[in-house]
């Protein structure tokens, strides 16, 4: 079975998607018409802005989102998938290529939340950091101990999870996850603590605007970040998007599920290869590659 998956924030390069709207006029539409939805040129930052400007939360998530839609709207026939997955921001890539959410319903959407996070970071201190080299179950039994707001955010792979809160609690629980074994307890360069409780502003804001926007039953199962599962009801699917922002990314879980259910490819969509790398550390005979340029 081939399933696809979708890239979160992170991924982003600069000249990212360019080659797609010189050489595909299906490309070039969306493009277009996404720089009319969101009132700004994201081409011009996406194709000729430096690494700085494309880090700008309300940019880049549009930015990632429009890289791995339209590659799935340009590989046209091609893109056939059986099963689909996205990680964190990704999770929406995912819902409008398997046609659960219209282009301009999920671009709106992904507007809405890159501006609702923004607001959430500024509003405290926060950040996340990578645990390299221990068993979940101990980051999370750390993280339990610490005080003050510290959470386990993304189930990357095997060994690897990123933890989310508050400053000084991110620190405490890297120096005690160092105590304990880590390879690496590394604070990110991020904007602030994604998939936490901080992310409590955030969600009531995108939650209203996920209520108000039609979702369809997919064309396939949709493995959502929460609980890692593969979801077809739009009901499920809405509740599942607004409880996302502030909790976790089971991004192991996920490749996991789809592996037993039977997934035999996986081909990611968007910039980088991030994910073909995460999966490629849940199982070893899984077929994987990805588009980031136009398609052969």
């Amino acid at each position: 079975m081939k399933a696809y998956v979708f890239p979160g924030q992170g991924a982003q390069y600069p000249g990212m998607g360019k080659d797609l709207y010189e050489n595909s006029p299906v490309a070039k539409e969306l493009f277009d018409k996404a720089n009319e939805i969101l009132g700004f040129e994201i081409t011009k930052i996406m194709f000729e802005g430096t690494a700085d400007e494309l880090k700008q939360t309300k940019v880049t998530q549009p930015a990632i989102f429009l890289h791995s839609v339209i590659l799935s709207k340009v590989l046209g026939e091609k893109f056939t998938p059986e099963m689909v997955a996205g990680h964190s921001l990704g999770e929406f890539s995912a819902l409008v290529a398997a046609g659960a959410l219209s282009f301009e319903d999920g671009l709106r959407l992904v507007s809405k939340r890159a501006q609702a996070m923004q607001k959430a970071c500024e509003a405290e201190p926060s950040t996340m950091a990578a645990i390299v080299g221990l068993d979940d179950e101990i980051v999370e039994q750390v993280c339990a101990e610490v005080d003050g707001i510290v959470v386990p955010a993304n189930y990357n792979c095997p060994g690897q999870l990123v933890i989310s809160g508050a400053v000084d609690a991110v620190n405490a629980a890297c120096e005690k996850l160092k105590e304990k074994g880590a390879k690496r307890a590394l604070v990110l360069p991020v904007g602030g603590a994604f998939h936490s409780p901080l992310m409590e502003p955030a969600r009531e804001e995108l939650a209203a605007a996920i209520e108000a926007t039609a979702i369809n039953a997919p064309g396939c199962p949709v493995y959502q970040n929460v609980d890692a599962k593969p979801h077809t009801n739009p009901t499920e699917i809405k509740a599942n998007l607004i409880a996302q922002l502030t909790g976790a990314v089971r991004w192991t879980q996920i490749a996991i599920n789809m592996v037993a259910d039977g997934a035999t490819s996986f081909t990611e969509l968007g910039p980088g290869k991030v994910l073909q790398g995460l999966v490629a550390k849940v199982s070893h005979d899984i077929e994987l590659c990805g588009y980031d340029k136009l398609p052969e």
